[in-house]
């Protein structure tokens, strides 16, 4: 598409208006619709009624200090909060962005410096030699913005740190959910491992008596080997969980960004941890409380403006080169018997022939803009896919934990009968032996349904876009 095309595609009024400032070739902005159901799915309860919808404080207004009651989590996220090196990153990608914006916004007005320059020049072997001294104030290249390619570039600097001040939120509100789901873990292993050595002494008194019986004919030799290969089980099961409580607490010191102090006040357990229901919302409430979904959309700003700038290379680019100040043929009279100068240098640049290379720029700046459509597009979908399925965790986990723990309890009743049959002689060791397998998994089940359904909670508070709260020192700051 060549130049005479473009220009005809504005009219005498547009020429006028660029004169005096005021054209932007830019796209006008348009918010994408939401591309999901305006509703989340209804998740029905056991029995096929429907969930009730939780009441209460939306997420994203809850702060996490009252969201979260244990003291000891409290002081953990504080301390990651102040430590963890990739909310820092975050923080400082906020200040770069800051910085770029900053040089991007200083080039709508011009540069006006200090110069001192100073010349000798002779025109034949035999001629004097002619010096000239000046000092004064000079301007170079200052861009009249007709068409508003530096205001454009201006305008997408500003949205590139507005997304990225977006990013660091979501990383906070990230960083408060991976350190209460670690937390959480270690509970949960805290919990396990109480249950496998206790499990692991029954099991040890188990074999005792066994291989007392085995001695006096009693017990056969398959049932001295299957105690101990249930012994040895259970041994395995505690290894394994010392190792992984260890790397939860790796994990957990990591997000924490230093050792996990000695101090901390004391915390509740697992199964005395409660965490409020929360209410959903609609998806469209997730295009203003969604960090993730407001920095893509200030992404698509970005790249809409950049079309304007990319444009804006079709149309003359003007610049201005001057300076004013003392001018004189000797240095030591320069402030005192010099002459004032000045000289002013405009220069026009309208591209005739570049090989398609403005265009080649508008198409490739009209494809970001398209991408950028695309990416919000997806942070929406994959915003209301966390939240419906975090909401279908919260109308089912508890459902499953009631079950489960019922389980265990009925378990629990099981092997205590099983116990006393054995000792009076009415079962035999093999149904004593698969009644403390039964409830050693249903009490470790038990235990990783309540997880789960914590760990939820969460999840749902994080998506939802629970977590975020205006430090005191940039809120006083943004006043």
């Amino acid at each position: 598409m060549n130049v005479t095309f473009k220009m005809k595609r504005f009219t005498p009024l547009v020429l006028a208006l660029a004169l005096a400032g005021c054209v932007n070739l830019a796209p006008t902005y348009e918010r994408p619709a939401a591309p999901v159901a305006p509703a989340f799915p209804d998740m029905p309860q056991a029995g096929g009624t429907a969930l009730p919808t939780a009441t209460g404080e939306a997420p994203a207004t809850l702060a996490w200090q009252r969201f979260f009651a244990d003291a000891r989590l409290r002081q953990l996220i504080e301390l990651s909060l102040a430590n963890n090196r990739d909310l820092r990153v975050a923080i400082l990608n906020i200040e770069q962005a800051r910085a770029q914006y900053r040089i991007a916004r200083a080039d709508r007005l011009p540069t006006v410096s200090a110069a001192v320059t100073g010349s000798r020049q002779t025109t034949g072997e035999d001629l004097p030699i002619q010096s000239v001294y000046q000092a004064g104030l000079t301007v170079s290249s200052f861009e009249l913005d007709l068409f508003g390619r530096v205001r454009n570039l201006s305008e997408a600097a500003l949205a590139q740190f507005l997304a990225t001040e977006e990013a660091r939120k979501a990383t906070h509100i990230s960083l408060i959910a991976s350190v209460a789901n670690s937390y959480l873990s270690l509970l949960a292993d805290d919990e396990l491992l109480a249950i496998t050595e206790q499990t692991l002494k029954t099991r040890e008194e188990s074999l005792r008596l066994t291989q007392l019986r085995f001695e006096n004919g009693v017990s056969s030799k398959l049932d001295l080997q299957l105690t101990a290969s249930l012994v040895e089980t259970a041994r395995a099961t505690l290894a394994q969980l010392r190792r992984l409580r260890q790397q939860d607490n790796n994990l957990l010191t990591l997000l924490v960004g230093q050792p996990i102090p000695a101090d901390l006040p004391q915390g509740a357990t697992l199964a005395t941890t409660e965490l409020p229901d929360l209410p959903a919302g609609l998806p469209s409430d997730l295009l203003t409380v969604r960090p993730d979904i407001r920095s893509a959309e200030q992404q698509l700003i970005a790249a809409n403006a950049n079309i304007g700038a990319a444009r804006a290379n079709y149309f003359p680019r003007i610049s201005l080169t001057g300076s004013a100040g003392s001018v004189s043929d000797e240095l030591s009279g320069l402030f005192k018997s010099g002459t004032f100068g000045w000289s002013f240098a405009p220069q026009a640049i309208l591209p005739i022939f570049d090989y398609g290379r403005i265009s080649a720029g508008v198409e490739s700046a009209r494809a970001g803009r398209d991408i950028a459509v695309a990416q919000y597009e997806r942070s929406i979908q994959t915003a209301f896919r966390e939240v419906a399925d975090a909401l279908a965790g919260q109308a089912t986990y508890s459902e499953q934990l009631r079950a489960q723990r019922a389980v265990a309890e009925a378990e629990q009743d099981r092997f205590n009968l099983s116990d006393l049959r054995y000792r009076s002689g009415a079962a035999s060791q093999l149904d004593l032996l698969d009644a403390q397998r039964s409830l050693f998994q249903a009490q470790q089940q038990s235990v990783e349904a309540n997880l789960a359904r914590l760990q939820n909670q969460v999840t749902l508070y994080r998506v939802l876009g629970g977590g975020w709260s205006e430090p005191v020192a940039e809120a006083q700051a943004a006043r």
